[in-house]
Formats: C-alpha cells, sequence, structure tokens
C-alpha cells in the first residue's frame, strides 16, 4: 500500500511536472478584431501593425514569463455587428489570455458588456467614451482624449482666443461623432458661446454642398466638424467649391481621416488652414525614448504591407499598448486579469507616446490630445509630412510649435 502511494505521488508530481512545462512553451495570446476591410481599415491595418512591432520587438527580448506572445486577429469589417461574436470565440474558442479592443468607438461599444461580465481586462483602441455609461473598471484606452470635454475645449479655446463667439456644429448621425458634438455643445455653452447652427448627418452622405451653403447662410465664427474619414474628405472639397464665409475664424477640430497619410496626400491643398486634432506629428517636442526607432522599423514595414506609410495617428499607440501589458505582465509575473487591471490603473506607463497615466474611468489622467494647423500643404506629394511645419502645434503649450493664422479663408491661401 505504501509503495504505491509512493509511486501515485511520484506519477502526480511527474505529471504537474509536465503540465507546467507544457503550460511555459504555449504562447501568451492576445485577442483582437480589427477592422482589415470596411471604411475604418485605413486605420485599423495601421494599428494592427504597430501591436506587431511590438510582438516581434518583446518576443526578440524572449517573450513574457518566459512564453512568446501571439497574437490572434480576425477581420470585424468596420462593423459593430461583428465584434460581439468575435470577441466570443475569442475567449470561448481560442481561450486568448488578454483582449485587445478593435479600431474605434462604434465596432467597441457592443463589447463593453461582454467583457465586464466575463471579468477581462480591455485595452482600449482609440474609442471615446465608450465606458462612461459601462462602468467597467478593467478598461484602459491607449487613446490621449483624457476627459471627455478635453478634445472639444482644446478647440473651442482656440476659437475664442482668436475672437470666436459663435459656433456651428456639423456630424455625422453614428456614436462617435455624436459623442464629440455633445461635448462641443457643453463647453460653447461654458465658454458663453451661441451655437447658430447644429446639424447631425447620415454616414451615407456623399454630398455635402447643401449643408455647408446652410451652414456658411448661419455666419458662424467657428466650426466645429465631427466626421468619419469619407465624409471629412467630402466636406472639405465643399468647402473648397462653395467657401466657407469670411467671419470663420477657425475650422475642423474632430475630423477623422486627416491624420492618414493616404486622406492627406489626395486632399493635398485642400488641408490647408484647417485646426484638427492629432495624437502624434513630427515636431520636435513629441519624440520619446524610442520613437524614433519604431518609426524606422514601421515605415520599412508599412511599405511591404501596403499600409499608412506614415502611421502617426494610430501605429504608435497600438505598440504603446504593447508596451503596457508587457509592463504589467512583468510587474504582476502573472496573467491574473484583476492583478493586472490594479498595476495598470495605479501606475505611470512608460512608453513611446510618452508617460501614461489612467484615471478611474480608464481614460488618460491628463489629455494628450494635440491641435494643429495645415500649412503650405502641396497636391500629391506625401513625403512633406514627414517634415516639421507642415502641422504646426498650436495646443497644447508644451509642444506648441507656432501661432494659429486666422480667419480661415485667409489661412487657406
Amino acid at each position: 500500500m505504501k509503495r504505491r502511494t509512493l509511486l501515485g505521488g511520484t506519477f502526480a508530481v511527474a505529471m504537474f511536472g509536465l503540465a507546467s512545462t507544457a503550460l511555459a512553451q504555449q504562447p501568451i495570446k492576445i485577442g483582437m478584431s480589427m477592422a482589415q476591410t470596411g471604411g475604418l481599415a485605413g486605420g485599423g491595418k495601421a494599428s494592427l501593425l504597430g501591436i506587431e512591432v511590438w510582438r516581434d520587438d518583446v518576443n526578440a527580448r524572449g517573450g513574457l514569463l518566459g512564453r512568446k506572445v501571439e497574437l490572434v486577429v480576425y477581420d470585424d469589417k468596420s462593423s459593430a455587428s461583428e465584434t460581439p461574436a468575435i470577441y466570443s470565440k475569442l475567449l470561448d474558442v481560442d481561450k486568448v489570455d488578454i483582449l485587445f479592443a478593435p479600431y474605434a468607438t462604434v465596432p467597441t461599444a457592443p463589447l463593453m458588456p461582454l467583457v465586464k461580465q466575463r471579468g477581462m481586462l480591455l485595452m482600449g483602441n482609440f474609442s471615446f467614451q465608450v465606458n462612461s455609461k459601462v462602468g467597467h473598471d478593467m478598461w484602459f484606452n491607449n487613446a490621449p482624449w483624457g476627459p471627455a470635454d478635453s478634445w472639444a475645449s482644446s478647440f473651442l479655446d482656440l476659437g475664442q482666443k482668436a475672437g470666436g463667439k459663435s459656433i456651428a456644429l456639423l456630424a455625422a448621425d453614428q456614436e462617435f461623432a455624436q459623442n464629440l458634438a455633445k461635448t462641443a455643445r457643453e463647453v460653447a455653452t461654458k465658454l458663453g458661446m451661441q451655437v447658430v447652427f447644429d446639424q447631425a448627418y447620415p454616414p451615407s452622405t456623399v454630398e455635402f454642398s447643401g449643408i455647408l451653403r446652410a451652414l456658411k447662410a448661419a455666419k458662424p465664427d467657428i466650426v466645429y466638424v465631427a466626421s468619419y474619414p469619407p465624409d471629412s474628405a467630402g466636406i472639405l472639397r465643399a468647402v473648397n467649391e462653395i467657401g466657407i464665409g469670411d467671419n470663420v475664424k477657425l475650422f475642423g477640430g474632430g475630423m477623422v481621416g486627416l491624420q492618414f497619410g493616404t486622406v492627406m496626400e489626395n486632399l493635398g491643398s485642400l488641408l490647408n488652414g484647417v485646426v484638427n486634432y492629432n495624437t502624434w506629428l513630427p515636431e520636435p517636442n513629441m519624440y520619446n525614448e524610442g520613437t524614433k526607432a519604431f518609426f524606422e522599423t514601421y515605415t520599412k514595414r508599412a511599405v511591404e504591407a501596403k499600409v499608412d506609410p506614415l502611421g502617426y495617428y494610430l501605429a504608435p499607440y497600438g505598440y504603446a499598448s504593447g508596451q503596457m501589458i508587457e509592463q504589467a505582465i512583468k510587474a504582476v509575473g502573472s496573467l491574473d486579469q484583476k492583478a493586472l487591471a490594479k498595476y495598470l490603473r495605479e501606475n505611470t506607463h512608460k512608453t513611446i507616446v510618452g508617460p501614461i497615466t489612467f484615471a478611474a474611468d480608464g481614460e488618460w489622467k491628463e489629455s494628450g490630445v494635440v491641435q494643429a494647423q495645415f500649412r503650405g500643404i502641396k497636391d500629391k506629394n506625401i513625403e512633406q509630412f514627414r517634415t516639421p511645419g507642415r502641422q504646426v502645434i498650436l495646443f497644447p503649450a508644451k509642444l506648441k510649435s507656432g501661432d494659429l493664422i486666422t480667419p480661415f479663408e485667409a489661412a487657406r491661401k
């Protein structure tokens, strides 16, 4: 009996050792969907490439917890209807260890109840205020928005300092743009500005001339636009066609797409004068440790992959998501979701986009949003955007590289 017990114990120890060895050989799986097709694909591909560069870097350093990092990625086709099923599959079939969110607000919003119910940490990816109602305490957004009103307030403050007293709002009729428009209304009220035009348009809109004529007739001092890439291009073409009025001091604010290399190249001189939000620009004060090396790697691989050749907007923040997870796992020493979330919430994280500290809602404690004005842009020349001075930083003060040229029509010329 004693001999059988001893043999049984020895067998159990051996099996435990084999199981531990097998686990150590398995990769740490990070699962996500990412827009590879559809309207968000331009951003999704660049974001994914940024994450892939981090994966290769961390694996070259030996991985995490002695295990290689593997990405499990599905195309969500830029559709919110696709993401819940994809993330259920990632958890139930692929058995991933960590979740990264898809790019953008609309595909991310439906996931929040699911990840909260499952008790999973979720690294956000450039969505806006998707956690405001759900209140998931294991959500951490890589985007530099900070407090909800910081995006609009940085833009409208520039307009007010330029003498603006009235505002026009033009926003796509979907969650991201409407969240921006809502905060812009609130900020305008605080600043004592009069809203003289306020219109939402269907996301499928391709012709903006009629809308722009009505906006122009309202004679606003400031025009705040919250749009997605196809709309942004259509709106600027309409502005070029019919003008916007000599009284407009500031135009832009929340136009997605004007950060993507191919869109910028195609629009060319139509960008001149626009003041718009951004996240990273090749201005001297925006470089941190590792930033230059990242872009050297990204640029080479982007050309081969036919992805946004600049990658300023999203790619370094995808890399930063990996850096934050890497730091958390190393500090905690495990993949325990609650422990990782606690570390992310309580510490400042060193990344290639600068130090990141999270507030209680999982957004950045301080805004890192940049407002910049396009200057001297020529047609069909993407290389011009790699040099300083083409997007002059107006906000924040610590990164400022020039002063606002106003009114908008003069800045266009």
